[in-house]
């Protein structure tokens, strides 16, 4: 089961027929623990409001309403080799070697609700960045419980000249107008999502591929759950949280985006973000 949110609707997709929630405050919507059993009981006995062709009319925003967005780093160890790279020369790269082996996870703030392109939207790269990357990223989906309800599919843009130049620059790096897509929807499922989920990314300039990857994310080194359980001890998230799980696929560190280019992700059941660079 999916969903969706536009300027005035919560769109639900399930066995191929697409239903318009009773609901349209998305903050409301989204923060339940019982999240899938409300939502089958909502649609159970309707008939769908439309079809494939009926949803390829709607514009889709984030499905992000005022909840904070936040990422964990160095999750993963090509995560981890990729920021000891850029990081040599300011003698920050033990940082991050550290922090891949600590029982502490890095979570930081990446973006509040305003900051955050939806599908097909424009992402941006700092004008006083020489070296930015996506980052594709499996979103946890939480109510302010820290329960996992759902998942959705990230992208982390993140500027690598200004955080190899300073550990401490990594808000710089992270955190601006246009720093963060998710979406096209949420999936909500009873089961937990497989580990053997692939993660795909694929840039395309002037009609052909930059760049292109994939992972499953089994190979993350920590569990959501443990991520999870560190974002909510000090914190409260009165209408839920986003939680990006960690880089899987990083560009060799010759590349770097250019205005124009096409960025698209896909997580398998989920679907596939797409967006393109400022």
């Amino acid at each position: 089961m999916k969903l969706y949110r536009t300027k005035s609707e919560i769109i639900i997709e399930f066995e191929g027929g697409y239903y318009v929630s009773a609901e349209t405050n998305w903050d409301v919507f989204i923060n339940r623990d019982d999240l899938w059993v409300q939502v089958q009981k909502e649609i159970y006995g309707q008939e769908p409001t439309g079809d494939a062709e009926w949803m390829q009319e709607k514009e889709l925003l984030a499905p992000v309403g005022s909840q904070e967005v936040w990422a964990a780093g160095v999750t993963y160890l090509r995560s981890k080799v990729a920021r000891m790279e850029e990081s040599k020369e300011s003698g920050g790269a033990t940082f991050y070697d550290k922090v891949y082996d600590a029982e502490r996870p890095e979570i930081f703030f990446k973006s509040n609700g305003s900051r955050v392109v939806g599908p097909l939207g424009k992402v941006r790269i700092r004008k006083d960045s020489v070296w930015d990357v996506p980052e594709p990223e499996l979103v946890l989906v939480m109510a302010s419980s820290g329960k996992i309800i759902g998942y959705s599919i990230g992208n982390d843009m993140s500027s690598r000249s200004i955080e190899g130049e300073n550990p401490l620059y990594l808000p710089q790096a992270k955190m601006y107008d246009g720093c963060a897509a998710i979406g096209p929807c949420v999936l909500v499922t009873e089961e937990a999502i497989s580990p053997a989920t692939v993660i795909a990314i694929a840039i395309e300039r002037g009609g052909k591929t930059a760049f292109e990857g994939s992972v499953t994310i089994d190979q993350m080194k920590r569990t959501h759950g443990e991520l999870v359980d560190y974002l909510f001890r000090e914190y409260s998230f009165p209408t839920g949280a986003y939680l990006m799980t960690g880089t899987c696929v990083v560009p060799d560190n010759t590349f770097t985006l250019k205005s124009g280019d096409n960025i698209k992700i896909s997580i398998a059941g989920i679907g596939e973000l797409v967006n393109v660079v400022a």
